[in-house]
């Protein structure tokens, strides 16, 4: 069915697949595929085949696009055959989502343009010293340094010293130096990272990883091929308070978020407080309630 199809598509309206030059030439309701009343159009298809596919991943994508389509419709028409009427009415359900979905634009784009967004390094640190209790860590992290290398270029006192050069120009060289002769690197200075993201590297099972960081800031070993070296320049353990500058992101949103909410509160509020004062509503009480 769907060979016979495409082969419709080719030799009856070829135009329509001539993406490799950018062109998406339509023939208006031209309809492709049939389910009982429904129908695919060709311009439905078309509209989901990105520019510039080669002819024959266009094809491809229209038959999965057709046979997605068919398939739905299918289903739609069993649902529509077996469902009661009640079951199949969702004008109820229509209006709640269309009223969510205009509260939600709504909202949004109120604090698009009112609701301030710049979270200072005051802010930070306060919220920072203020909620110790949630930025306590969950894993090992490091800031440090690794390097595989193949032996013939491995000059073992050169890279400790080059790893031991934190310094702008000290870190460009090194990486230099990796770029041209290391098979793998990282160089983590600039960032924390969790330990297992150096640990991955190392030729042996570390089996209690916060001893090892704590007796070790520089490693080596080597094999018949390479010589491996990390170098431990700062870490803090699992459970031990997360430094700032790793948390900052996550402190920027929960700030962000809380403001989010008070801002929301404060719009409904707002409302309810005009509608009040220009008489906008009023409670209705039922026949029951007014008998009491």
């Amino acid at each position: 069915m769907f060979k016979n199809l495409l082969k419709y598509l080719l030799v009856a309206l070829p135009v329509v697949f001539l993406f490799g030059c950018g062109n998406k030439t339509i023939s208006n309701g031209e309809a492709v595929a049939k389910v009982g009343t429904s129908k695919l159009y060709l311009e439905d298809v078309s509209s989901v085949i990105p520019d510039n596919l080669r002819r024959e991943d266009s094809i491809l994508m229209a038959e999965d696009y057709i046979r997605k389509w068919i398939k739905q419709e299918l289903l739609l028409q069993k649902a529509e055959e077996n469902l009661s009427g009640e079951e199949k009415d969702v004008s109820k359900q229509l209006e709640e989502y269309r009223k969510s979905l205009i509260l939600y634009r709504y909202k949004n784009e109120l604090m698009k343009q009112r609701m301030d967004t710049t979270v200072s390094e005051e802010q930070i640190l306060g919220y920072y010293n203020e909620n110790p209790e949630k930025f306590m860590l969950n894993k090992n992290i490091v800031k440090a340094i690794f390097i595989k290398i193949p032996n013939e270029f491995a000059n073992q006192e050169q890279l400790k010293e080059m790893c031991s050069d934190t310094s702008t120009e000290g870190i460009i060289e090194l990486r230099d130096y990796c770029v041209q002769y290391a098979k793998v690197f990282d160089i983590f200075m600039d960032r924390w990272v969790g330990f297992q993201a150096v640990e991955k590297y190392i030729p042996e099972t570390i089996e209690n990883p916060e001893q090892f960081l704590k007796n070790n800031q520089v490693m080596e070993r080597t094999d018949s091929d390479y010589y491996y070296l990390v170098s431990i320049h700062d870490y803090k353990l699992k459970n031990e308070p997360a430094p700032i500058e790793y948390v900052k992101d996550n402190i920027i949103n929960l700030i962000l978020n809380r403001r989010k909410i008070d801002f929301l509160k404060q719009l409904e509020n707002n409302v309810y407080t005009e509608g009040v004062e220009k008489n906008k509503f009023e409670i209705l009480k039922s026949e029951t309630n007014g008998n009491e």
